[in-house]
């Protein structure tokens, strides 16, 4: 795997974890007990966590994408014609 396609690889990898992990332990106000403020949507989190995620995100994605390098390059699955 060259350097442009692992980029793009890593990259496609983080998008896909993030959006799996963004909803983990998201508590609307309602489900707290506590009333959203005024103007606020009333299912919009309390505390998101964006700075976990992202970190939790990158550190699932440089797992993921290192099987998936291994794979490729040790040619245990090959996408180049013998």
């Amino acid at each position: 795997m060259g350097m442009t396609s692992g980029i793009i690889v890593y990259v496609i990898i983080w998008w896909l974890v993030f959006f799996m992990v963004l909803p983990l332990g998201v508590r609307a106000p309602h489900e707290t007990g506590e009333m959203p403020k005024t103007g606020h949507e009333p299912g919009a989190p309390t505390s998101p966590k964006i700075l976990l995620k992202v970190l939790i995100a990158t550190l699932v994605s440089l797992c993921v994408w290192g099987i998936i390098f291994w794979i490729i390059d040790s040619e245990i699955i090959s996408f180049r014609p013998n």
